[in-house]
């Protein structure tokens, strides 16, 4: 994929913490997902680490989900120059071919984070390995582009008019308090989603008689945590 400026029922085992060596072996297809504005095209950049599972293959490290964009501000450019130790050439930013990174060695510290109830693992650092001995891929990991079924099925908008309409409407929904008051609730970033459904929901659900107002925003919350939870799935949990 260049870019310029397997479904299973097998449970997703996160990676453990870690710091440690990692070697890039997969460059996901773009993949149509939602997010809190919206949906978009994103991919990931897989990792095999030293960490053996339990069944003696190495552990797979799974990046956030990267829109392909070489922008100055885009998480991709920032991702690329923490693993590089530079920021990207001239010649890289008209014209970067992500099936280089296939094979690159890393150095990563992996960190945990829970959302309902799931663990999910997270690079926390990413940085050039300067060990002068690189992580070799073991060979044992099959390219999702390989496989003969993606599960793109898995990742279709939806098609139904009833459910993009729900959707839809919690995004539409108006914050009435904190910082945000007077923005939709779908413009929000995550962390600022997270905060109103751990620290304002669970008060605004125990109150006799919440305004309407109250209401419309507990509704969009419960709404909007499902949708979240089903896209850190469908993103995180992919077999080996």
């Amino acid at each position: 994929m260049k870019l310029s400026a397997n479904t299973s029922s097998t449970p997703f085992e996160a990676h453990p913490e870690y710091d440690g060596q990692a070697v890039c072996v997969d460059v996901t297809p773009l993949k149509k997902t939602q997010s809190t504005y919206g949906e978009k095209e994103t991919f990931r950049i897989v990792f095999e680490t030293s960490e053996l599972r339990q069944d003696g293959k190495p552990y797979l490290l799974f990046s956030r989900g990267f829109t392909p964009s070489l922008h100055e501000k885009a998480a991709l450019r920032g991702f690329l120059k923490q693993w590089f130790g530079r920021d990207l050439t001239t010649a890289e930013q008209a014209e970067f071919d992500t099936e280089s990174l296939i094979g690159r060695p890393a150095r990563v510290s992996v960190v945990h984070s829970d959302y309902n109830g799931t663990t999910y693992a997270n690079i926390g650092l990413i940085r050039a390995d300067k060990s002068g001995e690189p992580l070799k891929a073991s060979g044992k990991y099959t390219r999702q582009k390989d496989r003969q079924n993606n599960g793109d099925e898995k990742f279709r908008p939806a098609s139904n008019s009833n459910e993009a309409g729900t959707q839809s409407d919690w995004r539409r929904v108006k914050v009435h308090v904190g910082r945000h008051t007077g923005i939709d609730l779908g413009e929000l970033d995550r962390d600022s989603v997270d905060a109103l459904l751990t620290k304002w929901l669970p008060t605004a659900l125990e109150k006799e008689k919440p305004l309407k107002a109250d209401r419309e925003l507990i509704a969009a919350l419960q709404q909007a945590r499902q949708a979240l939870a089903d896209t850190d799935f469908e993103e995180d949990e992919i077999p080996f």
